[in-house]
């Protein structure tokens, strides 16, 4: 499969995955929704992206697009593009379906997609979960899940800017 193929199959469009989640839910399938800047992928993401898609049947990422994270994080960031952070969250088995914002929050895309499940790493308590109140108000359920200590792409980050000072 080809980069392109990969992508394809997994990224969509705000319209097709609003539809895509109505149609799941219909069928009794359960969606968890979780969103981030996914910059560099590391243990921590692929621990917390296992936990959230055993949640329920589909997982779906809402990714922040290149201007969001520049806006969140700061002129140096992404360090990745979102096309490549999109493919790289493509090939991990537990993702199902990719749905790039260009808002700062996912708040619009959550009332959307209506999740089941809306989860954030646990640096994040409940009443702080953009979109918690849409979720709860429609009988789903909102987590923050364990967050994986010593693993973020901020500390990445400063450890190998550290690494380049020593230099």
């Amino acid at each position: 499969m080809v980069k392109e193929d990969l992508i394809d199959s997994k990224l969509k469009s705000v319209e097709t995955i609003e539809e895509m989640a109505a149609k799941l839910r219909a069928w009794d399938k359960k969606v968890v929704f979780t969103n981030g800047c996914f910059d560099i992928i590391h243990s921590g993401h692929v621990k917390y992206l296992f936990e959230a898609k055993s949640l329920g049947d589909i997982l779906i990422i809402g990714l922040n697009s290149d201007n969001s994270v520049k806006r969140l994080k700061g002129n140096s960031r992404p360090i990745n593009r979102q096309d490549d952070r999109a493919y790289v969250l493509s090939a991990l088995i537990m993702v199902d379906y990719i749905v790039i914002f260009e808002e700062d929050t996912p708040y619009d895309l959550i009332k959307r997609i209506n999740p089941d499940f809306l989860v954030k790493g646990g640096d994040w308590p409940v009443k702080d979960i953009v979109g918690s109140d849409i979720v709860l108000a429609s009988g789903g359920t909102v987590k923050s899940l364990p967050y994986h200590a010593g693993h973020s792409t901020t500390g990445i980050i400063e450890k190998t800017e550290g690494e380049v000072r020593k230099k």
